[in-house]
């Protein structure tokens, strides 16, 4: 019986513990799955693949890669209070690119770690005017995924199966 209570109170702790920043935790957890996915992505796209795009009027993979890492450093960087930039779009190679969306995810890291639920409602500048930072993240969150899934399609005309599709 002492064996049952006492496992029940550390697994109570353990809940409100993971609790205690409900909202921010699961954003969180959402960057992390686009992050992944948008890494594994750049390095497995093959070098002659980033010139690629579908149709002329339409981006290049190399450049969706330059946006999202330049949109990421600059959205994360408002929620962190700075000014910092990765100019991803003006890169063409594969390891600029991957250089640059590897430094934006670290600033994007540092913006994700530093969210509280307390923090979430704090309203900050953005490129799209005044915003709480969990929308901003959400909406970092948003577009990256967006991106992705353009990218996803690209890697698909070119007979590569996307990150998020390998384990089905």
């Amino acid at each position: 019986m002492h064996r049952l209570i006492a496992a029940t109170f550390f697994v109570g702790v353990g809940l409100h513990a993971q609790s205690a920043n409900p909202l921010s935790t699961e954003l969180k957890q959402m960057y992390t799955g686009v992050k992944n996915n948008l890494a594994r992505m750049a390095e497995k796209m093959p070098e002659e693949n980033y010139s690629f795009k579908p149709t002329a009027d339409i981006r290049t993979f190399a450049q969706l890669i330059g946006h999202v890492a330049d949109a990421q450093a600059r959205n994360c960087s408002a929620v962190t209070g700075q000014q910092n930039t990765v100019s991803a779009g003006s890169k063409t190679s594969k390891a600029d690119l991957v250089s640059a969306l590897k430094e934006s995810f670290s600033l994007c890291d540092a913006a994700y770690d530093g969210l509280t639920d307390s923090a979430a409602a704090e309203m900050i500048k953005t490129a799209r005017g005044q915003r709480s930072k969990l929308g901003a993240l959400a909406a970092n969150v948003s577009h990256s995924n967006e991106e992705y899934g353009y990218m996803a399609v690209y890697m698909r005309l070119k007979g590569i199966v996307p990150p998020s599709s390998e384990t089905r």
